[in-house]
């Protein structure tokens, strides 16, 4: 998966003297043993133990906790789940329903969005440029409130939508009053994803962890206090889960205005928020693209189920397996989240070295993830579905599906490493066009002639994903294998004078047959984005076609 692991070092949580903050994010200008040229042979060779062991502890410090986080988000959900089960099987089918068009129509196109000002803040902090983190941060708040008014009368009309596909009569009046309160969570999470991306990008991730824990104490009092107290039913659910996010949002405000760490970055309300704005559509645009592809693929897999026989079995089944994967899927989004910020800060900095030495181990620490993952998969498989039910039909389904989806980590975990890696090298589109190639004309035609052409059933839609994470994987490395780590540094320093500038700067002259080789090399690098050069574009307008040197 590209789309939301280790422990903070506690040398992290010092007290400055110099600045009203009390914990130190690492600096991008700082020294160490790493690299210290920015073109030296560490373009060109694998990284020693020490210095592996050095860029892991770099890495650990970001997913660490951003996995910590990902973990109390989790319970957060299984949380609601349980409370809806509390309530009945009807407010337990509308709430599930009702999560699941959120989750296609809303919540998956506002976490794509808030992506793309992952690599501008990766790679502005790298570069010092604090005012630019600044105006990323309103510039994205701004994005997503625009998107989420649309989406909000999308959710507002969703029993009739429900209803013109057949829904029952019932359970979509339960989906609509969930949906109906979950409104207002369009809006906080459109402050709340630019926030964490945000502080991620600065190295700041252990207090991230410390306010979702904070929101996550007073996620069990709400829902016994609306759903309890005031029986409320699936709209307390609903209201508990807005009021979560909520307090996660006045938590991180709070922790930003205490802490200082607002002071070097913060732009007052100015005309400068409102420019720029191209840099950061081109690179939100593919993430959004990317995610929903993905996210997509899931709700597809769900409702292919429901035409299998026993459909009962086979929906109950998948969706023990979704929560089994939206659990281990944790750490690896964690792992992608620490290599982006890593990637980013070093092409900022102008250490192609570095990001090139941050991917290879990343990709390492993926593959060790996917292993294991398939070993704790293959282990669990006839206990593992008993931790939701006694039914035998849906043990039996759960057992032999289990395996298949432990081998799909071996794959999804480095794919997903990859995804942050091109994130945060500000080339989020071809991982758009990875995901579309390998889900949808990979892994949706074998789904298909497996379950339903040769009668595999429940196993075939899930090797028919397992088809998709190996061909999402090939490509992914042959994407990061032909990286130009000096190239990409050289667009790092565009896309960050471009978006900080009201008018991009124009590219110097250059004849025909310099335009053709420097096209050429980009369409080397982005062998799968299709994209052609363009007379007279600019970084503005395209962060990452053209890049010509002098």
């Amino acid at each position: 998966m590209c789309n939301f692991k280790l422990s903070s070092s506690p040398s992290s949580l010092l007290v400055s003297t110099t600045k009203n903050h009390f914990l130190i994010s690492p600096q991008p200008s700082s020294s160490s043993s790493m690299d210290p040229q920015p073109h030296d042979d560490g373009l060109h060779r694998w990284p020693t133990p020490q210095e592996a062991l050095e860029e892991i502890k770099a890495i650990g410090k970001i997913s660490g906790p951003t996995a910590i986080t990902g973990l109390l988000m989790y319970s957060r959900a299984m949380i609601s789940m349980l409370f809806l089960g509390y309530l009945g099987e009807l407010e337990l089918a509308g709430g599930s329903l009702s999560i699941g068009f959120a989750n296609i129509t809303g919540y998956s196109v506002i976490s794509g969005l808030a992506m793309g000002m992952e690599p501008i803040c990766g790679q502005a902090y790298g570069s010092k440029q604090m005012r630019l983190l600044g105006l990323t941060l309103q510039r994205t708040v701004l994005l997503l409130l625009s998107t989420s008014v649309p989406i909000s009368f999308i959710w507002l009309n969703m029993k009739r939508i429900l209803l013109w596909f057949g829904q029952d009569q019932e359970i979509a009046a339960a989906a609509h009053t969930f949906i109906l309160f979950s409104v207002p969570d369009l809006f906080f999470l459109s402050l709340l994803h630019p926030l964490r991306i945000y502080l991620r990008a600065q190295g700041i991730t252990f207090p991230l962890a410390l306010c979702s824990a904070g929101s996550l104490l007073l996620h069990v009092p709400l829902n016994f206090l609306l759903v309890g107290y005031f029986r409320l039913g699936i709209s307390g659910v609903a209201m508990a889960m807005v009021w979560t996010n909520l307090n996660l949002c006045l938590l991180l405000c709070l922790f930003i205005y205490f802490s200082g760490v607002y002071r070097d970055s913060w732009v007052g309300p100015t005309s400068d928020c409102l420019g720029g704005w191209s840099s950061l559509l081109a690179l939100a645009i593919p993430s959004c693209i990317s995610v929903c592809l993905e996210w997509w693929w899931y709700e597809l897999m769900i409702m292919l189920c429901g035409v299998l026989v026993n459909p009962r079995a086979t929906i109950a089944s998948m969706g023990i397996l979704i929560q089994t994967t939206s659990l281990v899927y944790v750490f690896p989004s964690a792992l992608s989240s620490g290599v982006s910020t890593r990637v980013g800060n070093e092409l900022g900095a102008g250490r192609p070295a570095r990001a090139r030495k941050s991917m290879i181990v990343s990709l390492f620490c993926a593959a060790g993830l996917g292993v294991a993952a398939m070993l704790f998969a293959t282990a669990m498989r006839h206990r593992w579905g008993r931790f939701f039910t006694g039914d035998e039909e849906i043990l039996r389904l759960t057992a032999v599906a289990l395996p298949i989806a432990g081998a799909c980590e071996l794959g999804n975990c480095p794919q997903t490493t990859g995804c942050g890696v091109l994130r945060g090298s500000a080339r989020p589109r071809i991982g758009a066009n990875i995901n579309l190639g390998s889900f949808y004309l990979v892994g949706m035609p074998v789904a298909v002639v497996l379950g339903f052409g040769l009668q595999m059933g429940f196993a075939g839609l899930w090797l028919g994903l397992l088809a998709a994470q190996a061909s999402c994987t090939v490509f992914m490395l042959r994407a990061l294998t032909t990286t130009d780590w000096t190239l990409q540094a050289e667009r790092a320093k565009q896309l960050t004078a471009a978006t900080n500038n009201q008018s991009s700067p124009p590219y110097p002259p250059f004849d025909k047959q310099s335009k053709a080789a420097a096209a050429a090399k980009v369409a080397s690098e982005t062998f799968c984005s299709g994209d052609t050069a363009r007379d007279g574009c600019s970084i503005e307008m395209e962060p990452f076609i053209i890049i010509v040197k002098n």
